[in-house]
């Protein structure tokens, strides 16, 4: 049980680390991404460049949310 549990929480730390709001927004991406994938025709050298774009986008505006005074 015990290997279970470390299994499990190595994959938690490493997937999620720090900052959840990363890991979610990076899923949400990349599912948009194989929606489109798997919705419709889709040429691959506009939709890598708008993925990557969107994660940045995502990192970014998580960063943006940790680093804002709070008052």
């Amino acid at each position: 049980m015990g290997f279970l549990r470390g299994f499990a929480q190595f994959w938690y730390d490493f997937l999620i680390g720090d900052d959840w709001k990363i890991a979610v927004a990076v899923t949400l991406v990349l599912a948009i991404g194989a929606a489109i994938v798997v919705g419709a025709s889709y040429n691959s050298l506009v939709l890598t460049p708008l993925l990557a774009a969107g994660i940045a986008a995502a990192f970014t505006t998580a960063l943006f949310i940790d680093i804002r005074t709070k008052k």
